[in-house]
């Protein structure tokens, strides 16, 4: 193989498809690991509703908001296969007009239930950020492993990575539990679960959610960002999320997690409290001790870093792979991107 990525969540596979389509003989290492954020997460493009303050952060994610579009239509077409991506818009409710990171539409209570009738009582008014939106996660990732697949990319699934060796700063190979796999360039995309290889700072962050049932004709119109966020699909799911818990690798949902979902849900939509519940789960976000993503060069000639995106990685699929592609096709690392580098945390770096 010219390229192994070790992972193959949302990042992995997105890397995957944008180097294959370079020409490069691509392969993934992917294990066994309930509770990825592939599967677990929203799909919410929010960069507006999560007010991301200006800089290289808010930068990057609108950069690749930018690029969802075209992404997606042509993963769309090489596929046959739908995504769920939805330009529905994303409606933040409030119960006064604070200051903050705004860069949405203002509307008063009454332009508020124009958008979105039913919402409680308690806002004034809300937020509307109307280029914001929402894609299916499960359906991203089907479509982004067939994409894979056709390009040619190989795929090395339930293995579990033991150790990455090295050796005069070079990545010499990946020991999995099954065997052994070499590539001339390797790429770490290993998202909650990369302190287990490698020195940097990426911990899981759980959250709990689950999906309600809505009744037919009585669903909401748009992504509902507040105390819960409450994202609607097409067929009727109202996915609600997320509880935010630094418990490390704990596993399945709680009582208190799931009540406290439900309680926050009702409060900002009293309506779905009828609701029938269809399904509860739980996944861990790759969080960095900044909440910034690590990208782009290691200490390794042979090794490149994508992980720790946090609470963006769906929104920063489509730019991450086309840094990476690029980087990997001879481009050299962009200097605004400065602050996605591992060099600014202190210390060495060291495989486990």
């Amino acid at each position: 193989m010219d390229i192994l990525i070790i992972g193959g969540g949302i990042i992995g596979l997105s890397v995957a498809v944008a180097l294959a389509k370079t020409q490069h003989r691509v392969g993934i290492v992917t294990g066994d690991f309930p509770g990825t954020a592939a599967h677990a997460a929203a799909g919410m493009l929010a960069p507006g509703a999560e007010q991301l303050p200006p800089g290289g952060m808010r930068d990057l994610c609108q950069a690749s908001l930018q690029r969802y579009p075209d992404w997606i239509a042509e993963l769309e077409a090489a596929t046959g296969r739908s995504t769920g991506y939805w330009l529905c818009g994303i409606l933040s409710p409030a119960t006064a007009q604070t200051p903050g990171h705004h860069t949405g539409i203002w509307l008063n209570r009454p332009e508020l239930d124009q958008h979105q009738p039913g919402l409680s009582k308690q806002f004034s008014g809300g937020w509307w950020y109307p280029d914001n939106g929402q894609v299916d996660n499960r359906l991203l990732t089907q479509a982004l492993r067939q994409a894979a697949q056709s390009l040619g990319v190989s795929f090395f699934s339930h293995e579990n990575v033991v150790r990455i060796e090295q050796a005069h700063g070079q990545i010499t190979q990946v020991i999995t539990h099954q065997t052994s796999h070499q590539a001339e360039h390797y790429i770490l995309a290993t998202g909650a679960w990369t302190h287990k290889l490698l020195s940097l700072p990426v911990y899981p962050r759980k959250g709990q959610m689950l999906a309600l049932q809505a009744p037919p004709g009585l669903g909401l119109n748009q992504v509902i960002f507040a105390d819960a966020y409450l994202v609607p699909r097409r067929d009727g799911r109202l996915v609600v999320g997320a509880t935010s818990e630094d418990v490390g690798f704990q596993e399945g949902v709680t009582a208190d997690g799931l009540l406290s979902l439900l309680q926050r849900a009702i409060a900002t939509y009293p309506a779905l409290a009828a609701w029938p519940v269809i399904e509860t789960w739980w996944g861990y976000r790759p969080v960095t001790p900044d909440e910034l993503p690590i990208l782009g060069p290691s200490p390794w000639e042979n090794l490149t870093l994508a992980t720790g995106h946090y609470r963006n990685g769906i929104l920063l699929a489509p730019i991450t792979a086309e840094l990476i592609s690029n980087y990997l096709n001879g481009h050299p690392w962009p200097q605004e991107l400065s602050f996605c580098r591992w060099e600014r945390f202190s210390g060495n770096l060291e495989l486990w």
